[in-house]
């Protein structure tokens, strides 16, 4: 099984990179951001109780993403792999997430860090909420989601990488560019 995550602060093109990795490497995308906005479209209380943390910028705890992850997991086991899109962000997580996929015989293979600058990830952030109306994407929010991924989450890099397992790509490049870096990132570790 192919089993990756893809990295990378609020704006930095994941969502749109993971859709592309699905189309190509035929995984299973599993974006907890995706899971947890479709229980609060469906105003469902686990749904009411996530707007409640992300409306002020906040992480959803961990124990309720966890449990939509694994019940999301276990519904596609038959799949060639995954790509885990917004998850995990913390250390905590990251060490839930490895038992997790250990437990099943199929460890993250690697992580793919798409780097984006902070004037670029708020010019992005900023045109998103324009265009979508998302509650969670005001200026105050943006800088205060953007610190909390600065604090909370890219220490998770430091994790990664002293297991081997993290490609660095530029996000900064026009979309098609950064895709073929991923894609060769990717095509490299299946070759091995």
């Amino acid at each position: 099984m192919l089993n990756l995550i893809i990295f990378g602060p609020p704006g930095s093109g994941k969502g749109t990179q993971s859709a592309k990795i699905v189309e190509k490497y035929k995984v299973t995308h599993i974006s907890t951001g995706d899971l947890l906005r479709d229980e609060m479209e469906k105003k469902t209380p686990l749904g009411e109780e996530v707007r409640g943390y992300i409306d002020k910028g906040m992480l959803v705890p961990d124990d309720i993403v966890i449990r939509e992850l694994q019940e999301t997991a276990e519904r596609h086991m038959d799949t060639p792999g995954f790509i885990f899109d917004g998850f995990p962000r913390t250390i905590v997580q990251a060490e839930m997430l490895d038992k997790m996929m250990e437990e099943r015989g199929i460890p993250i293979n690697l992580v793919i860090s798409v780097d984006v600058d902070e004037q670029e990830l708020f010019k992005r952030l900023m045109g998103r909420a324009e265009d979508s109306g998302r509650s969670d994407d005001n200026e105050e929010i943006i800088w205060k989601r953007i610190e909390v991924y600065k604090s909370q989450t890219l220490p998770l890099l430091a994790y990664y990488r002293k297991q081997g397992k993290v490609a660095s790509i530029n996000g900064m490049e026009p979309v098609e560019e950064v895709f073929e870096n991923i894609s060769h990132a990717i095509d490299s570790l299946m070759a091995v």
